[in-house]
């Protein structure tokens, strides 16, 4: 009896999406949760099957990295960088219509958390790899493969520890492609695929105000519940001016063109409201923004503290960080001070170049009569570290899905009921697979 033939990647990416989801990753921002172990040993076993050699690195413990190169034809040219992360946001059973760790496959979609975030992409860039060296077809430059933990936390135990620690490993890499881009957004009667070339900066914050402790009964002027209350009121309420970088000018300009209006780069507003679930992310494009997620202070009613805390998330424009740092000190003010939980550097690259061209031609190749466009991404990815590789690296975001109109992509990200198309996984492979040949 002849064995099976191996599944082709189209075949098989929605069985890898499935049990990458049904191995629970979840990353609670510390080392209390089951870690990302089991997962990379999964995709290392996948490797492995097809003649890799990828080293499971640990910067903790079960926090695990996993990192592959495949040789390309031409070893001249400089290596490309493709990277995913295996860990993922908590999850509340209780709030979603299919346990979020079951990978169930139910109305056409592989349902969970990680099925947009991002571990469709971990099984596209999986099956399309595992393929390409059953068929022994090599790419032209060498390919880095790194499946990262802590992308969830700010990467300091995944791509973070991979960058300051294993360096050696990412040799000749200058440009890289991951998360968070080459999706598809359905504007007007017109099909766009929005690649990322740039992100936000991340300045998470905690202020502190410190006054004199006391009874209750008493009148304080120095009270640091007060002060704290005062600035962080202000800091939420700001009205940041709008100030476009150029991805987010040249993206609301071609969303502009294809809706048959006329963009106003001082109104960005009057284009925001057609993008549908895709508004609230490129709305936060166009300024910084600013939002208290915490405050602590005290211990009982009639005490008044020494100090008290609050927790801010902030995100700052690509090239705007000091003027965003100068006007957050302006308004805290001198009663209270900040320091930084974790602070991370904006980027932006152009949108050109051969790398883009193979990405827009990958893409266009399965859907001809779309249009591929820049964008900037409101949240942050392990870009941030691999940018900061040799010489620097030029990172895009580049997870390509073709998606139904009605489906909310942007709403999954970290929400209930996360799911992914296995025809958008499907379509992923073919793209990808593609891009490989061209770039």
């Amino acid at each position: 009896m002849s064995e099976k033939p191996p599944a082709l990647a189209e075949d098989e990416v929605a069985g890898i999406c499935r049990d990458l989801i049904r191995i629970d990753t979840t990353n609670p921002g510390d080392h209390s949760g089951p870690g990302e172990r089991r997962a990379a040993e999964y995709v290392a076993g996948l490797l492995s099957e097809v003649g890799l050699d990828p080293e499971v690195l640990e910067s903790h413990t079960r926090r695990t990295n996993l990192v592959a190169r495949i040789p390309g034809t031409d070893p001249g040219r400089p290596a490309l960088l493709i990277h995913g992360h295996l860990d993922v946001v908590p999850a509340n059973a209780a709030d979603w219509r299919i346990d979020p760790f079951a990978g169930e496959v139910a109305d056409g979609c592989v349902w969970g958390r990680g099925a947009v975030d991002m571990k469709d992409m971990d099984a596209i860039i999986l099956a399309v790899v595992r393929q390409r060296m059953r068929e022994g077809r090599k790419p032209r430059r060498d390919i880095v493969l790194a499946f990262t933990a802590d992308e969830e936390a700010g990467g300091n135990w995944g791509a973070g520890f991979l960058v300051e620690e294993h360096a050696a490993l990412f040799d000749g890499v200058t440009e890289a492609i991951g998360e968070a881009g080459g999706f598809s957004v359905s504007i007007g009667d017109r099909r766009m695929y929005a690649v990322q070339t740039a992100e936000k900066g991340l300045a998470w914050m905690r202020l502190t105000a410190t006054g004199t402790a006391g009874h209750g009964s008493m009148i304080h002027q120095d009270n640091a519940v007060t002060a704290l209350a005062e600035a962080v009121a202000r800091v939420g309420r700001h009205q940041w001016p709008v100030q476009l970088p150029d991805a987010t000018r040249a993206f609301l300009e071609q969303v502009s063109s294809a809706l048959g209006l006329e963009f106003d780069p001082a109104d960005p507003g009057s284009i925001l409201g057609k993008l549908g679930g895709m508004s609230k992310m490129i709305g936060a494009t166009v300024q910084h923004t600013t939002n208290p997620t915490g405050l602590k202070a005290g211990y009982k009613v009639n005490v008044i503290p020494q100090t008290a805390s609050a927790d801010l998330d902030g995100r700052y424009l690509p090239g705007r960080e000091a003027e965003f740092l100068e006007e957050i000190d302006r308004l805290l003010g001198p009663a209270v001070t900040r320091e930084f939980i974790h602070h991370d550097v904006a980027l932006e690259t152009t949108a050109d170049g051969a790398l883009w061209d193979a990405m827009a031609a990958a893409l266009l190749a399965e859907d001809a009569a779309a249009a591929v466009v820049p964008y900037c991404f409101s949240a942050g990815t392990d870009a941030k570290w691999f940018s900061r590789l040799g010489d620097g690296v030029r990172c895009f975001g580049f997870s390509p899905l073709q998606l139904p109109p009605e489906l909310d992509f942007f709403g999954m990200f970290h929400g209930i009921d996360e799911r992914v198309p296995v025809d958008g996984l499907r379509f992923g492979v073919r793209v990808l697979d593609r891009f490989l040949d061209l770039c």
